[in-house]
């Protein structure tokens, strides 16, 4: 393991990460909006998760430029629940993760491969 950290999103996460990118989708913005979706409630943009991943990856490996990088996002994050962010050197990248820890459902699961 190269670093892991908890890290509990905010609805004001969501919101000012919908200002910076211009992502406005009321499935991240608007509770009243969510509520009537099969989620209940907002979700966090997809590329939040990744953005918090990515400086820890920075951060670890700063001088190493990215030659290649994959992710999905196979579940929703929510405001206010927290997640495990885990990045893993497995011998042929950095495996980058975001999980629930309530549940341990992974929200973010990808891969950098460094120079």
């Amino acid at each position: 393991m190269i670093v892991e950290r908890i890290w509990t999103p905010t609805q004001a996460d969501f919101d000012r990460f919908a200002r910076l990118s211009g992502d406005d989708n009321p499935i991240h913005v608007d509770p009243d909006f969510s509520a009537r979706t099969r989620f209940g409630r907002t979700v966090s943009h997809g590329m939040l998760l990744y953005a918090r991943l990515w400086a820890m990856l920075r951060a670890a490996h700063p001088d190493r430029p990215t030659r290649m990088q994959e992710m999905t996002f196979p579940n929703p994050a929510f405001a206010d629940e927290p997640l495990r962010l885990a990045l893993e050197d497995t011998g042929t990248g950095i495996a980058l993760s975001a999980a629930r820890v309530a549940d341990g459902a992974l929200c973010f699961q990808g891969r950098a491969v460094l120079a």
